[in-house]
């Protein structure tokens, strides 16, 4: 089955699906106790993707592959970090929920649809799914890495005065 020559309406449909499977991970997640598992299994399970790199279809010049893991790093792991914050009730860790998820997770799947257009006048679509894929993983690995080290700060034992 060749995925490459789909129809672009059912792209923009399983773009709409994830990011509706987003959300319901992130109510999810919200609902439940965070622990440090739940925060690196994901990017560790993401990571598996980079197999996609043996086939050379997929492949992308090395600067344009870092220069993606980047953006996502910098730019799109922000609106991430900035709506997630962990709570502390007992012994337990809380995913705060935002409000302002929501708009920002329907602005970057906007943000994806635009920059994904412009890109696939230079490259391939399993190129271009390379590229997003390296995208999304800077951001989540960033992102993941902000709750990690803010879940260590909140288990940390409270410094007693001397």
């Amino acid at each position: 089955m060749d995925l490459t020559h789909l129809p672009p309406a059912l792209y923009v449909l399983l773009s709409l699906a994830g990011a509706g499977f987003v959300l319901l991970w992130r109510y999810r997640e919200t609902s439940t106790p965070v622990t440090m598992r739940k925060l690196i299994i994901p990017p560790l399970g993401m990571s598996t993707g980079l197999f996609m790199f043996l086939a050379p279809e997929t492949r992308v010049p090395w600067v344009w592959g870092v220069g993606a893991f980047l953006l996502g790093a910098v730019v799109f792991s922000w609106p991430l970090e900035r709506s997630s914050r962990l709570t502390r009730d007992g012994d337990t860790m809380l995913m705060q929920r935002s409000p302002l998820f929501l708009v920002l997770l329907l602005g970057l799947v906007a943000v994806r649809f635009a920059l994904r257009s412009w890109i696939e006048v230079y490259w391939s679509q399993l190129q271009t799914g390379a590229l997003f894929f390296l995208l999304a993983l800077g951001a989540v690995v960033r992102w993941r890495l902000a709750l990690v080290l803010e879940f260590r700060r909140l288990s940390a034992p409270e410094a007693t005065p001397a």
